[in-house]
């Protein structure tokens, strides 16, 4: 898989038309407003500026200061969610708190009748899922995952292609990640590296949060997004850093419409990569670069193609949703594939510990980590060939763990 030239960071996202006047703003309350909140914080700053939203409210454990709000007025704080949501009256809400409080603070704003952008993963467990599924449609609320990789314009553009044959039957698709963070990266919060915490599910690996993207934009791209899309799992777990969740693993994801999806991806690779997902058709391929909203195509007999795309940004989505009717781009059900891998990685036995002899310390810029020679090709390889980390022969790989639908 050769890597074309790809900017570090995403192209800059689409500003659709505003989809309501200014005279209506979504009032919207922030939970959740430090650490990746902040990108929200961000983003509602700027769709304020454009008399989109009105931030009404910031739910925290420790308040924001006047800084932090520059250009958002003076909103209401609180670390209760429900009293905030009470006193403000929001119409809509972004949750970006720790995974094991998506399902309870998202059905807390549900009871209120308020719309939800929820960050990613949307659970750590199917229970869970079908918890908030069942308590959204009750409510009749709007639930949007943040997934933003799936608001990028090149997934319709590669499910034209497909459609029309442009790369014959497909086969099945890759997706393959392989980036650096340092031991630190696991003492980022108190929830970081864990399966569970307090007793309560947290399921906070490699394949369903940091590179949780990689496999719904693959899932999205074959068209086998929800529960029932799925028949089983094959699954490898593995880690070496001093965490109880995976830094390192692999899944093949059976469907129903025949195709798998295979992903393999790790947090301790030799050197720094973009992601990627890769449609294997039978006379040729098209590779998703999807952080930099990328497709090329490669066909048989013909020079690779490149375009460059633009993505809507789903909070502006859910916003015209609202007002217009556009449909979501990421509703919850069709996050449902996804979370049959987080739960097929919630109830597997532990991730395997690597031995010593598997990896190496390095120092960096962001301070000491651990690598797995080898394990960036690797990555590529199981995108590329749809393989796992057993089957390409990794000397420290096991068999998969295999887990067949219900």
């Amino acid at each position: 898989m050769t890597h074309p030239a790809t900017p570090a960071t995403p192209a800059t996202p689409a500003t659709p038309a505003t989809p309501t006047s200014p005279a209506r703003p979504v009032d919207i309350v922030l939970a959740g407003a430090r650490g990746h909140g902040r990108w929200h914080l961000r983003n509602i700053r700027h769709l304020h500026q454009q008399g989109l939203v009105r931030l009404a409210g910031v739910c925290e454990l420790a308040p924001l200061e006047s800084e932090e709000l520059f250009g958002l007025g003076k909103p209401e704080q609180s670390e209760d969610l429900d009293a905030l949501l009470a006193r403000t009256g929001a119409e809509a809400a972004v949750i970006c708190t720790p995974i094991h409080t998506h399902a309870e603070l998202g059905l807390i704003a549900a009871r209120h009748g308020v719309h939800l952008l929820l960050e990613k993963p949307p659970t750590p467990s199917l229970a869970a899922f079908h918890q908030l599924s069942e308590g959204v449609e009750r409510a009749g609320v709007a639930c949007q995952i943040g997934f933003q990789s799936l608001g990028s314009h090149a997934l319709t553009e590669i499910r034209g292609l497909v459609a029309d044959g442009a790369v014959g039957a497909v086969r099945g698709v890759g997706a393959a990640g392989a980036w650096v963070r340092s031991e630190a990266y696991w003492r980022r919060a108190p929830w970081g590296g864990h399966r569970t915490l307090n007793g309560r599910d947290v399921v906070d690996g490699v394949l369903t949060n940091p590179l949780a993207h990689a496999v719904a934009t693959a899932l999205r791209v074959l068209g086998a997004d929800r529960a029932e899309d799925v028949t089983g799992i094959d699954l490898e777990l593995y880690r070496v850093n001093d965490i109880d969740a995976d830094d390192t693993s692999c899944a093949r994801i059976r469907t129903a419409a025949g195709p798998s999806v295979v992903a393999a991806v790790t947090l301790c690779a030799e050197r720094a990569g973009e992601p990627c997902v890769v449609v294997h058709g039978e006379t040729g391929r098209i590779t998703f670069w999807y952080k930099a909203d990328r497709v090329v195509l490669e066909r048989d007999g013909r020079p690779a193609e490149t375009t460059d795309h633009q993505r809507t940004d789903l909070l502006t989505n859910l916003i015209s949703h609202l007002r217009l009717g556009t449909p979501l781009l990421v509703p919850l059900a069709r996050t449902g594939a996804f979370t049959r891998l987080a739960e097929a990685v919630r109830t597997a036995p532990d991730p395997v510990r690597l031995p010593s002899s598997s990896w190496r310390p390095e120092a960096g810029a962001g301070g000491q980590r651990r690598v797995i020679p080898g394990i960036d090709r690797l990555t590529e390889a199981g995108a590329a060939r749809l393989s796992l980390y057993s089957e390409l022969g990794a000397p420290w790989a096991g068999a998969p763990h295999v887990v067949e639908a219900p």
